[in-house]
């Protein structure tokens, strides 16, 4: 371990938004860090929000889609992830929320476009590794609790557990 190089740590966030058995996913183009696949809302934490990644994902929401804190409900941190990447540590912090039936959302943004996905399609979405594994724990298992889940990215899989205060 001596050789190592020091590791870089990437934080960022994404946001999921649920509405009426659909899910508004982003298919991002341009991205530094991710080839064009679809995903949730959200972005790398400014200096100023390292410790508070809900900070950063209203940030980016209004950012890339107008959305505002008010236009949702039921906002709640639900994934925590790490992937080994490119020499970097990645750290995800995944929220997802509802969205008030009387708001509107834009068709496209700078970063992609956006489309209504159903539930059963989301699965078929060709998505970054480690958001692809948790969006399908979260169908899975993830919907169904209330959880805070970490998960870590293995080659083939994530592994998750609850996230309890002991």
């Amino acid at each position: 371990m001596g050789n190592q190089k020091e590791m870089m740590l990437r934080n960022m966030t994404a946001i999921y938004i649920e509405q009426s058995d659909k899910f508004l996913m982003l298919y991002r183009i341009g991205s530094k860090v991710v080839a064009p696949a679809w995903c949730g809302i959200g972005g790398h934490f400014e200096m100023e929000e390292l410790n508070r990644p809900q900070h950063c994902v209203l940030r980016e929401l209004f950012e890339e889609a107008k959305i505002e804190e008010a236009m949702l409900y039921d906002l709640r941190l639900r994934y925590v992830t790490l992937r080994l990447k490119a020499g970097e540590i990645r750290q995800n912090y995944y929220y997802f929320a509802k969205l008030k039936s009387d708001a509107d959302v834009p068709v496209c943004s700078d970063e992609g476009f956006f489309r209504w996905v159903p539930v059963e399609q989301l699965r078929t979405l060709e998505m970054p590794l480690t958001a692809k594994q948790m969006l399908t724990h979260y169908l899975e298992i993830g919907r169904f609790t209330e959880e805070l889940y970490c998960g870590v990215t293995g080659q083939d899989e994530m592994y998750f557990a609850p996230l309890k205060e002991f």
